[in-house]
């Protein structure tokens, strides 16, 4: 073996690694029983589906088209109900939509669903009152509630989390290829949306576009009957892969090729507090075939990101990487542009998406409550597609932590929440979300964008105006 060959991987060449963010579970042995029971269960996802996904990623690494990740922060158990998942991918699909209008580009449609049970923490315990616990790490690891039996990490919980992750992915394969989807279905709810919208009158224009394009596809014979790109779509479902042991029991070996493959999900991420060159989380991706994301911070170093790059895809493959920004809105402009330059330089192939949640989280300072505000959202978004113009880049998707229900997490947006209006439904365990209604107000101002990116003609107006 060469000093340039890697050395060779398996999957739990990893637990070799300095790992970050690793729950403290009292009981070793119980952990390593319910990893052996998870081995034996069947794949969520299967390689040829995570192949799919990457050949549609790799599109959009040339500019040929646009990806929209979404859903929770942290998915519940409690919240594991029907309704929940149907709003949440119903709203995906009226983004998909708009932002296809805008584009001019088919949308590449990712769930944080059916899997993103696991959270980062700043801190290994929390304290109140005087009384220290271990900090709350998703429902995988262990519970919310501020007692030392639900803080204790239980990885009779990895189980429940694996059953949970199938009955939701079961039902999204449902709305995604039974009828739910059809887009003349999804046209009608963002008609409805419009017309309940404060910029009513801004989005109609839009609206009206999508409402006549559609009308003449439908003259012209491409109904929901005769064409199945009209009542069905590709959704995929993704996570970040933090806690190691259960990804290490959902890898597969595809019969097909011989690759490994993490069946947990078709897309899995690296998140920035774990994307360390030399650690445990970069050696277990670096043996998957799946398409994979690292999230990229203000602290990221633009040589230690090429290292990243070169270990993750040394054959430089289309579609394998995403590099999903999270500067903040006030840090992005700065922040971006270096490590896009070295990127590119080296000539690696990545998708850029713009994750414009992290970097603009704020804490309230009469209730002390975690949120985010629209317009900074907005502002960084709209940075992330002015810096790849700049740079003669393609700023490939967004990544948008929301759900479909209407809760007051995140201040701003059409409708002017308030610090005020927080408490009325803040319902997050974790981080705040974009409801539906800002959500779709998200996608309308950026399909905008991209709209007026296509006719260089335009003047360049600023989409919050």
């Amino acid at each position: 073996m060469t000093a340039s060959t890697p050395p060779r991987w398996t999957p739990d060449t990893w637990r070799a690694c300095p790992i970050r963010q690793v729950p403290a579970y009292p009981d070793e042995a119980k952990l390593e029983a319910m990893e052996r029971r998870i081995g034996r269960y069947p794949p969520l996802v299967f390689a040829g589906e995570a192949r799919r996904l990457k050949a549609q990623l790799a599109r959009a690494a040339e500019g040929r088209a646009f990806v929209l990740q979404g859903g929770d922060c942290a998915e519940s158990f409690a919240d594991f109900t029907a309704n929940i998942i149907r709003d949440t991918f119903r709203v995906l699909l009226q983004m998909s939509v708009v932002l296809t209008f805008g584009a001019s580009l088919p949308v590449v449609k990712m769930g944080r669903m059916a899997g993103q049970f696991a959270k980062p923490r700043s801190s290994d315990t929390e304290t109140q009152g005087g009384v220290t616990l271990p900090s709350y790490r998703g429902d995988i690891v262990n519970g919310p509630e501020f007692t030392a039996e639900a803080r204790t990490p239980d990885p009779a919980r990895i189980e429940f989390g694996y059953f949970q992750s199938a009955s939701t992915l079961n039902l999204l394969r449902a709305f995604a290829s039974g009828g739910y989807a059809d887009l003349h279905e999804v046209h009608r709810w963002n008609l409805d949306f419009v017309e309940r919208s404060p910029l009513a009158g801004r989005y109609a224009d839009l609206a009206n576009r999508i409402d006549e394009t559609l009308s003449f596809m439908t003259a012209c014979g491409m109904t929901s009957e005769t064409t199945r790109d009209m009542r069905e779509t590709d959704f995929y479902i993704s996570h970040e892969a933090l806690l190691l042991p259960y990804e290490q029991a959902m890898t597969r070996v595809d019969s097909t090729t011989g690759d490994w493959y993490g069946c947990s999900a078709h897309f899995l991420w690296i998140g920035d507090r774990t994307r360390q060159p030399e650690g445990a989380h970069v050696e277990f991706m670096r043996g998957i075939k799946n398409p994979i994301g690292i999230k990229v911070g203000p602290t990221q170093e633009s040589g230690d990101l090429l290292r990243i790059l070169d270990t993750l895809n040394p054959e430089n493959e289309s579609g394998r990487i995403t590099l999903i920004s999270r500067m903040g809105a006030d840090k992005v402009e700065t922040t971006l542009p270096p490590l896009i330059r070295a990127v590119e330089r080296e000539g690696h192939k990545v998708v850029w998406l713009c994750d414009a949640m992290h970097g603009n989280t704020v804490t309230t300072v009469a209730n002390k409550l975690k949120t985010r505000n629209f317009d900074a959202i907005l502002s960084e978004v709209r940075s992330f597609f002015d810096i790849h113009a700049a740079e003669g880049t393609w700023a490939g998707g967004v990544h948008v932590e929301m759900t479909g229900q209407e809760v007051t997490e995140c201040t701003g947006g059409a409708h002017r929440l308030t610090e005020s209006d927080l408490t009325e439904r803040y319902e997050t365990f974790c981080d705040p979300r974009l409801n539906a209604e800002q959500s779709l107000e998200l996608a309308f101002l950026v399909a905008e964008e991209l709209k007026q990116r296509r006719m260089p003609s335009a003047p360049m107006q600023a989409a919050a105006q």
